[in-house]
Formats: structure tokens, C-alpha cells, sequence
């Protein structure tokens, strides 16, 4: 014989009711959890800094040239995520290029258009967002980068000019040194 709704409803409620009590969260415990640590304030104060550097670099003329790079990689890998969405959908990848104008382009044929399109922006935003989420753990940070490294190795495959080739080549070699900085924090 199966339980009845009304047996089963008073289970739960009795089960969370009971569960409710025996679990109490005093005010310190809910002000330590969301205290960061030293190492936590340490990254969040570098993070800070960093998008302070970034916004006066970005507007002083011939200055944001330092930037560069950095935009470029981004392109590299907004790219790559338009070339796998591709590949998932059934596109057969042509080439990848960057221009130094910040743009660049992913050729194909075939493959749904209506998902490689938005692949670009929303998988470069993943990308980013993962690793500013890794930037608080230094396993985290070896398992985006290595999720990074692969995806620019994957560009380089496709790249079909000197700029896409020598930007991949320049940030997985960075990566790959980060990776061997003290316990590995220069990924972070």
C-alpha cells in the first residue's frame, strides 16, 4: 500500500520542521562565512586594481596600445567559440583570422546559423567569466587555463595569417609560464 499525499506531506514538514531547529546559524557564523579571507582580499584588491589599470589605459591615446594583446586574444577567442559552435551544429571551419583592428573573422560552410552567431559573444563571456571566478583558487585557475590554452591551440589550427598565429602562440606560452610561477599564483 503507497503512503498517502497527506502522510507524505506531514513527513516533509515534520523532516524540515525538524531539521529547521536542530540547525540554527547565529549571527557570527553568517558574518564569518561572509567575511573574505586575507588571501580573498588580496584578489579582490588586485582585481580592483586591474580594472582600474585597464580603464585609464584604454583611454590615453598611443598608451592603449599596451592593451593590445590583450584585446587581440579576446578576439582570438571570441572566434573560437563562433568555430565550435560551428563544429557542434555540423560547419566545416575554414580558417580564423584576426586583423589588428580588433576584428576578426571565422569561415564555414554549413552549420546552424542561428546558434554560431550569438557563440562568439556568449562564449567569449563564459570564457571570461570563468576565469574571474577561478581567480579566487589556484586549482581553479590550472583548469581554465589549461580550458584556455586548448581553445587558443584550437585557433591556432584554423589561423590563416602571421597576427592569429603569433598572438596564440605568445598567450599559450604565457600561460604555460604562469603555470610555473610560485604554487601557481601568477594564474590567478
Amino acid at each position: 500500500m503507497s503512503p498517502t499525499p497527506s502522510l507524505v506531506g506531514r513527513f516533509v514538514v515534520e523532516h524540515a520542521a525538524l531539521a529547521l531547529t536542530t540547525r540554527q546559524v547565529s549571527r557570527e557564523q553568517v558574518e564569518h562565512a561572509l567575511t573574505p579571507t586575507k588571501q580573498q582580499r588580496t584578489i579582490l584588491i588586485v582585481i580592483c586594481a586591474y580594472v582600474l589599470g585597464i580603464l585609464v589605459l584604454w583611454n590615453i591615446p598611443y598608451v592603449n596600445i599596451v592593451l593590445l594583446p590583450f584585446k587581440l586574444v579576446t578576439v582570438a577567442l571570441h572566434e573560437f567559440c563562433h568555430a565550435a559552435a560551428g563544429l557542434c551544429t555540423g560547419a566545416k571551419i575554414k580558417s580564423i583570422t584576426i586583423d589588428p583592428d580588433e576584428g576578426g573573422l571565422t569561415r564555414m560552410s554549413g552549420g546552424k546559423w542561428c546558434c554560431v552567431m550569438p557563440a562568439g559573444y556568449l562564449g567569449s563571456s563564459f570564457l571570461g567569466a570563468l576565469m574571474v571566478f577561478a581567480g579566487f583558487d589556484v586549482l581553479a585557475s590550472k583548469i581554465v587555463s589549461v580550458i584556455i590554452g586548448v581553445c587558443l591551440l584550437a585557433t591556432l589550427i584554423w589561423a590563416k595569417n602571421w597576427l592569429t598565429r603569433i598572438i596564440t602562440v605568445l598567450f599559450v606560452g604565457l600561460i604555460v609560464g604562469l603555470w610555473f610561477t610560485p604554487k601557481g599564483a601568477g594564474l590567478r
